[in-house]
């Protein structure tokens, strides 16, 4: 059953057409990838599911509802965090308040606790730095900030727009090793990313999206297998 349905989507940035007439789908269960190169619409892709940018065509459906109008603290509301491109955490908050700023629209105190509770699992090393200034931490820590702060929403469906930028080998192994973590205890994951080859070894489905249209699609597994794929995205 499809949790997100992307229908004919049409951005534009003025003159300049972003996006062009994409279709696309997550299935609940799911972690989804959409890969390309920068510059490709990925992003643009992204800000037009959470309502940032307007579509000038084409209706998106969440959850059974229609969102394409919505505005963003409604979405997010009715069940989708979006982890942005460059994190973009409160840097002169504590870890703390950073987390708490990802359940602003929870109003029960104890769902609060057990949110954190869970993150703080997940992340232990958040949890040793709970009263850290965030903008202290290290790439890897602020990029797991990032994650457990949208997680505190407690999503149906998780958007991770390029986690692994900007990190070292290791630590963007680490990451979608929790981004695995993650889907396993049961959420849904739409993951936009370059490192097409991480992508693809954690992925259902894939979509490969190129100035604007999508290209291709399929089974993650079959795309890793393809030639092209590799040709363009794999470096092999």
């Amino acid at each position: 059953m499809a949790l997100l349905e992307v229908h004919d989507l049409n951005v534009y940035y003025g003159v300049i057409q972003a996006l062009k007439g994409i279709n696309f789908k997550v299935n609940e269960g799911e972690i989804v990838a959409l890969i390309g190169a920068n510059g490709a619409g990925k992003t643009s892709t992204m800000q037009s599911i959470v309502g940032l940018i307007q579509s000038k065509t084409g209706n998106i459906i969440f959850d059974d509802k229609d969102i394409t109008k919505m505005a963003t603290h409604t979405i997010v509301s009715i069940g989708m965090s979006q982890v942005p491109e460059g994190r973009r955490i409160f840097q002169e908050l504590t870890v703390y308040e950073n987390l708490l700023m990802g359940a602003f629209l929870q109003k029960d105190k104890k769902k609060i606790k057990e949110a954190l509770a869970d993150v703080y699992e997940l992340f232990p090393r958040l949890k040793e730095r709970k009263n850290q200034i965030a903008g202290t931490l290290s790439g890897g820590e602020q990029q797991m900030l990032a994650i457990s702060r949208a997680l505190m929403n407690r999503p149906k469906l998780l958007m991770l727009d390029e986690p692994s930028m900007g990190l070292s080998p290791l630590l963007v192994q680490e990451v979608f090793g929790i981004i695995k973590k993650i889907h396993e205890a049961g959420t849904t994951i739409l993951l936009v990313e370059q490192n097409a080859k991480m992508a693809l070894k954690i992925a259902d489905y894939a979509y490969v999206l190129e100035t604007g249209r999508i290209v291709l699609e399929g089974k993650a597994s079959e795309l890793l297998k393809n030639d092209d794929i590799k040709k363009a995205y794999l470096g092999s």
